[in-house]
């Protein structure tokens, strides 16, 4: 089990912001979690990654319960790309230097590197299209390019999990396709981590996604194998307006009714 979520409440100061979850996640399924602002999507991740602890319910993550596991430990087994983690690097450093940092999992580069860590760093760049950018300060690269970097960085610890937190906000339409394409690629590795891809738009679904979840007003309105949760009338009820939902080449593309 990757993760079980039972009976998952919490709540801030006197506001309900999380509401009886349940959620199961399997070896060999890769997620979409879909939700628009403020649903709750990102609470939920906290809550997984043990950054917040639910007020209510079980927690299992990678096989350990929550309140059985030192969760500093887990955490290292766990890959997440967010905007708030961009935020936070040092711009004036390589993207190499940055790639490799992931390996420590800090904000800059300070502990040594050997010889295998620059390898895999270099094979990690050569997979996601981005050898060129090594010695680029982080500073000076494109959005697109700067989420390369940061999957790279991700993956470099080997990650069992790996969660993508609307990482095509600010791109335009063709360094959204290239990282979508990317991201088809990773889930096609051997023994690649179980990804875990947060949007609000319906046509960055790629096939490679098995399941989706629907999060709406911090409870979960569906969950279940994608093909059944992109259909016109479910999504229609999910946003609370009429929508239409058209197949182009396997992928899904939403209109209004």
């Amino acid at each position: 089990m990757i993760i079980s979520l039972e009976h998952v409440s919490w709540r801030r100061d006197k506001t309900m912001i999380l509401r009886d979850m349940n959620w199961k996640v399997q070896q060999g399924e890769h997620w979409c979690i879909v939700g628009l602002n403020g649903s709750g999507k990102t609470t939920m991740l906290n809550v997984v990654n043990g950054y917040i602890w639910p007020t209510e319910g079980e927690v299992e993550v990678l096989g350990h319960r929550f309140g059985d596991v030192d969760l500093r430990e887990l955490r290292k087994r766990i890959g997440w790309v967010s905007t708030s983690l961009q935020q936070k690097l040092y711009g004036h450093q390589t993207a190499l230097n940055i790639i490799l940092s992931g390996k420590f999992a800090t904000i800059g580069l300070y502990d040594k590197t050997d010889e295998e860590d620059l390898k895999q760093a270099e094979e990690l760049m050569e997979f996601l299209d981005c050898s060129v950018l090594a010695a680029r300060t982080y500073d000076t690269l494109s959005q697109g390019q700067r989420q390369k970097i940061l999957i790279a960085r991700a993956l470099i610890a080997n990650p069992e999990l790996l969660i993508l937190d609307e990482p095509c906000t600010g791109l335009d339409i063709f360094a959204r396709e290239q990282l979508l394409q990317m991201i088809e690629k990773i889930t096609k590795q051997e023994g690649g981590p179980t990804l875990l891809y947060v949007t609000h738009h319906i046509e960055e679904i790629t096939p490679c996604f098995t399941h989706t979840l629907l999060v709406k007003n911090g409870e979960i309105y569906k969950g279940d194998e994608t093909v059944n949760c992109l259909q016109s009338e479910v999504l229609s009820d999910f946003f609370d307006t009429p929508v239409e939902v058209q197949e182009h080449h396997h992928r899904r593309w939403l209109t209004l009714g």
